[in-house]
């Protein structure tokens, strides 16, 4: 028994020597100077995840169980995806109009704003 556990210790260990690791690389990843952001970004959620599965796998114990964790994730997954489709046609789409008088207007001030003119025309307080 005693050698399982020193198993289970050194597993352990080495698992929080690759996190410790990916933290490293993520810290240096986003100290170099890229000419590109998004290479950057990329690098640091790409270490992100791999952190995220190698804590999910070891410390919540995912890697030791059986394929039933795969039919009481299969609800969440499914609202997951559900949620944003549903969302779609009112954010993603703009299902209302976008232009209307008060962003008109408000296009039209900051304009005369810009050039330096100030109109004199009452508004239309309605």
């Amino acid at each position: 028994m005693a050698d399982m556990a020193h198993l289970h210790g050194n597993t352990y260990f080495r698992v929080f020597l690759a996190l410790c690791g990916l933290t490293v690389l993520s810290v240096v990843a986003d100290l170099l100077s890229l000419a590109d952001r998004r290479i950057i970004v990329a690098i640091v959620l790409a270490v992100a995840t791999a952190k995220a599965l190698c804590v999910m796998l070891y410390f919540m114990h995912l890697k030791f169980e059986s394929g039933w964790k795969y039919v009481l994730l299969a609800p969440t997954i499914v609202l997951a995806l559900a949620l944003p489709l549903s969302l779609l046609p009112d954010v993603g789409m703009h299902y209302y109009p976008q232009d209307t008088r008060q962003s008109r207007e408000f296009a039209r001030l900051q304009a005369d704003h810009d050039s330096g003119h100030h109109s004199s025309e009452p508004t239309n307080a309605h």
